[in-house]
């Protein structure tokens, strides 16, 4: 089940904190890995992860006050792709911090990074997301957004790394093939 008392608090708590002046800015927020959001194996589900990560987006789109535009335009957030990177377990009761930031656009897509970042120091787990705005017609692009959120930023540069899954991204076979059993 999605975690929506998470998200009504992540939510209030955003609106309680200072605008973003960069949309580039990092949005931090601090969670516990609750025993609803454990594994088999007593860790933070993967799927639940990714669940929790969508908390840190939609705070993120909070205080860069894209919420209050999507609200006003009738205007929908969309995942178009993620890539995912898991190296240390987040145990049961265990306190995290989720990092958010926009890190760039082109002319159909946004891109976030997130990270979740243990107590030690170390980094549990990596999400570079392709994100969109979408309304009855489809993909926004993003210049129009930004106009609707009174903005005229240019993006930052692509990183190599975000280029590089971008290009892998767009060799990939769609639809898939059919799978044979």
């Amino acid at each position: 089940m999605f975690p929506f008392v998470r998200m009504t608090k992540d939510l209030l708590r955003a609106r309680r904190q200072p605008a973003l002046a960069s949309l580039t800015e990092v949005h931090v927020s601090h969670h516990r890995c609750w025993p609803h959001d454990l594994d088999f194996w007593l860790e933070l589900n993967n799927g639940r992860a990714l669940s929790l990560y969508d908390l840190g987006r939609t705070a993120l789109a909070q205080r860069l006050g894209l919420i209050a535009v999507l609200r006003r335009e009738g205007w929908g957030m969309t995942v178009a792709g993620t890539s995912t990177r898991f190296r240390r377990r987040i145990r049961g009761f265990e306190r995290f911090e989720m990092r958010s930031r926009l890190t760039c656009w082109d002319d159909r897509f946004i891109y976030l990074e997130q990270s979740m970042w243990k107590g030690n120091g170390e980094c549990a787990s990596h999400v570079l997301y392709r994100t969109a705005l979408t309304d009855a017609k489809g993909l926004i692009p993003p210049p129009r957004i930004l106009a609707a959120m009174g903005r005229a930023d240019t993006s930052p540069p692509m990183p190599d790394w975000v280029a590089r899954w971008v290009a892998a991204e767009a060799d990939r076979a769609w639809p898939p093939m059919q799978m044979q059993s």
